[in-house]
Formats: structure tokens, sequence, C-alpha cells
């Protein structure tokens, strides 16, 4: 893939990201003040626990599906890209269905999991979906190996609104906030089924077919299971803090209610805002595993380099451009977004562990790509020892941002040790210290700029309009100080702006 088109489908790809998870994200708006802050935390916590059985059955499939298919695309093996295919079905519904059976045969088994029982009824009505999202992870692997990003991009704007309209149908009508979790779970598998049912109608329509599995099962399996073991693993931890996070927070001196209304506030109203960046750079990541992956296998170790240190720099931009505005706008946010001051603040100060979850993000991307999946999947376990301890040992000093402090510690040391891995598989000497600190370094004086112009407009004008003077301001400053310091070149804009 030529650099321009390169550019061209990042840009497609991102746009498509950004317009879901705004809509997703008024989405999470609508759910907070319909539900409250009690509601989202059930509705999260079971949401946690359903995303450790979607990550067990699945998440490891579409990235090694769509490196398989890259390699065979490269020695233009049609046959053995459809048994990559057809090994990654039967795989996903062979750990999908046995897993649904037992937890909603015997979940009663599994009661002892939710400190709250509330949380058992909404993922019992959430686990259906399980299979038909392990479904559409296969086909989802097999539009990247292809580079047909705008199928799968199409095919999940079309998940995301059902599960919108569905969910505002739904919860709108509740009778009270356990029975609007139930309805909004209820939501999630109706726009499973819509993704699973497009998708396989897509993969067939377009010539796709099921062809003897053999010799791809242990190839799929042994680069799979590293990366579902690792992503299973987060998000057990993830699942494990949702659980273990009350408890502590009432060993701390919280009630249960109070203990289940900060977890909503910190998981589903100050998270979704803290993961924006998340989304820019999914869509970089969705782009440059295949790429990475091909120039690897091709020996094309300039490439290789050139879009490894193109790849790191963009992220820390992206990072870098959107720390300021969080942090001189978290409150007003909070306030404007959810009516919740607590969720401002902790969007306010927890805003900078941005940079180095981007950067850990991306890394860890890139060298699944190159193969490394063992690899990561230890990085892991050394960067979530940090999140745990901080969960269950600073509750009582920190509340809440514990956990902000967890993920933080977490993405430094699976950051660091991603870099030095990056520099040991690449044959060439990949550059990119010096760009990142000057963003990092230049992300300071942008902060404070920020934060004394929001407090001079909200001395002259209401709450929105200041809010939104400042954050045009802020940015237009941020981006013309980025390209006078030479981090980032017009071309690339102009070519972002056009190609989308």
């Amino acid at each position: 893939m030529s650099r321009n088109n390169l550019y061209r489908t990042a840009a497609v790809v991102t746009g498509f990201s950004v317009a879901e998870k705004f809509f997703g994200f008024l989405y999470r708006v609508i759910l907070s003040r319909t539900l409250g802050s009690e509601g989202v935390g059930i509705y999260q916590i079971a949401l946690s626990v359903f995303a450790v059985l979607v990550t067990a059955a699945s998440s490891g499939i579409p990235l090694t599906v769509s490196r398989l298919i890259t390699k065979y695309r490269a020695k233009n093996n049609g046959y053995a890209q459809q048994s990559v295919v057809t090994a990654a079905f039967i795989t996903a519904i062979a750990f999908s269905v046995p897993v649904f059976c037992l937890l909603y045969f015997g979940h009663s088994l599994f009661d002892f999991l939710f400190s709250d029982p509330r949380c058992m009824a909404v993922l019992l009505i959430l686990l259906p979906s399980l299979t038909f999202n392990s479904v559409y992870s296969v086909i989802r692997g097999a539009l990247w190996g292809n580079k047909q990003f705008v199928p799968y991009c199409v095919i999940d704007m079309i998940e995301e609104l059902c599960m919108i309209g569905a969910g505002v149908a739904l919860v709108t009508s509740m009778t009270d906030i356990f029975d609007g979790a139930k309805r909004a779970a209820l939501a999630v598998v109706l726009s499973y089924l819509v993704s699973f049912t497009l998708s396989g109608i897509w993969y067939f329509a377009k010539g796709g077919r099921l062809k003897n599995p053999r010799r791809q099962m242990r190839p799929l399996l042994s680069s799979a299971l590293p990366i579902t073991g690792m992503r299973t693993s987060n998000a057990l931890i993830n699942s494990a803090i949702s659980l273990l996070l009350p408890a502590r927070l009432i060993a701390a001196g919280f009630t249960q209610s109070q203990a289940m209304s900060e977890i909503g506030v910190a998981m589903g109203m100050s998270m979704p805002i803290l993961s924006i960046p998340s989304t820019l750079i999914g869509s970089l990541a969705l782009v440059m595993v295949p790429e990475l992956a091909e120039n690897f296998y091709r020996g094309q170790h300039d490439k290789l380099k050139d879009n490894i240190e193109k790849a790191i720099k963009v992220t820390a931009l992206i990072a870098c451009l959107l720390i300021p505005p969080l942090f001189a706008l978290g409150e007003d946010i909070g306030v404007l977004l959810f009516s919740n001051v607590h969720g401002g603040l902790i969007i306010r100060n927890c805003c900078f562990m941005l940079l180095p979850m981007s950067l850990s993000m991306i890394s860890t991307s890139m060298l699944n790509a190159l193969g490394c999946e063992k690899q990561t999947f230890i990085y892991f376990f050394a960067g979530a020892t940090a999140t745990l301890a901080c969960v269950w040992f600073l509750p009582r000093y920190a509340g809440v941002y514990s956990l902000m402090i967890g993920m933080t510690g977490s993405s430094v040391i699976t950051l660091i040790l991603n870099l030095r891995l990056i520099a040991k598989k690449s044959k060439e000497k990949v550059c990119y210290k010096k760009h990142t600190l000057i963003a990092a370094a230049s992300m300071l004086p942008a902060c404070l700029f920020g934060y004394f112009l929001h407090n001079v407009m909200r001395a002259l004008l209401p709450l929105l309009p200041a809010a939104l003077v400042t954050g045009v301001v802020l940015l237009g400053a941020e981006i013309l100080f980025i390209l006078a310091l030479g981090l980032a070149q017009p071309r690339w804009i102009k070519v972002l702006v056009r190609r989308s």
C-alpha cells in the first residue's frame, strides 16, 4: 500500500470510527441521564464480565486471521485464505457455545461473582450475543487481512446505530433503574445479531467459501491463543477491578450505593471521555497491523521502520492535542454532558494518563503484527500487577482515583517493555524519541494556556459558549504551535483532509 493510500485508508477508517464513537458517546450520555450513576454501575459491571467472555471466545481471532490472510495473500494462495477463515469459524463456535451454555444454565454457580445480584440478571440477557460476536470477529479479521476496511466500518456503524436506536426506544419506557439496565443489555444483543447477519451475508455473497481447515488449525491457534490469553487476562483484570473496587471502597467507608455510584461515574461517564484517543489510535492500529505484517513478511525493513516511526509520532501527537482541552474543560464536560461535577473532575485530573495509554496501545498492536504475541502477553502481566496493587491498597487514600493511578502505572510499564522489544525487532534503528518528547513538553504550556483561557471565558460568557470558545481557540493554538515546531507537516493534514 502506497503512503498516500495508507493515509487515505487511515482517514476513512478514522472518520467512521469517530462518527461511531460520537453516536456511542451520545448514547452513553442518554443512559447516564436516564439510568443515573447507580443504574449505569449495574449495567457497566455486567458488561465488564461479558467483555471477559467475549474476549476469551474470540479476541485473538481477528488479528490472527488478518495476519495469516496477509501472509497467504502475498503468496497468492486463495485456498489457504479460505481455509484460515473456516478454521477460525470452527474455533469461535467451539469456544463460544459451551461458555454460553455453562453460564446460562448454570448461572447459580457463579452468583458469588457479584456483590449486587442484579448484575447477574443483566449478564444473562447479554449472553446470546456471545456467539454472534464470535462469528462476526472471524469475518472482521478476513476483511482486515484483505484490506477491505470500508465494509467493516459500515457494518460496525450499522451495529452501533441499531444498538442506539433499540436502546433509546427500550430504556425510555423503563419502570426502574434495574429494568433500564436490562433493557440496555437487550439492545446490545439486538445490535450484535445485526452485525452477525450482515457480515455473514457479505462474506458469502463476495465468494467466500468453507474449505478444509486441517492445515490451518495449528498456525491459527498458536498465534491466536497468546493474543486471546493476553486480552482475556486484560478483560479478567478489568472485570476483577469492577468486582473488587466496590468491595475495597466499602471497606474504605463507602456504602454499597455510594460505591456503585462511584464506579458508575468513573467507568460509565469519565472513562468514555478519556478513551477518545483510543478511537483514533485504534483506527490507526487497524490499518497499520496488516501493513506492518506485510512489510515484515516481505523483508521490507526500510518501510517497516518508516511505518513504525510514523505510527508512534502520530499517536503521540493525537494524545498531546487532546490532553489540554480535557484538562481545561474537564469539569465543564462533566456538568454539560452528565450533570455530574465529580465525573468532570476525574476527567480533568486524569487526562494526562492518555499519553502513556495511547503509546502502549499502538506499540502492543505493532508487536502483535510482527508475531510477538507471547512477549506482549508477558509484558501485559507485568503492567497489570500495578493496576491490581493500586486497586487493592489505594482506595482508602485515593478512592476511585486508585483505578486511574493503576491504569497509568500499567501503561508506563507496558510501554517501556514494548519499545525495547520494537528496537530489537527492527533491523534498522527506529527514531521517535526526540519527536515524542517535544510533543509531550509542548503539552504542558498548552494546558496552562487552556486553563487560563477557560477562566477568562467563564467570567465573560455562560457555561456552554465559554466551553466552545475555549475548545476551538485552544485546539487552533495547539495546531499552529505543533506546525511551528515542525512536529507535523502541513502535507499530512492536506492528505488526510483531502482523502477523507
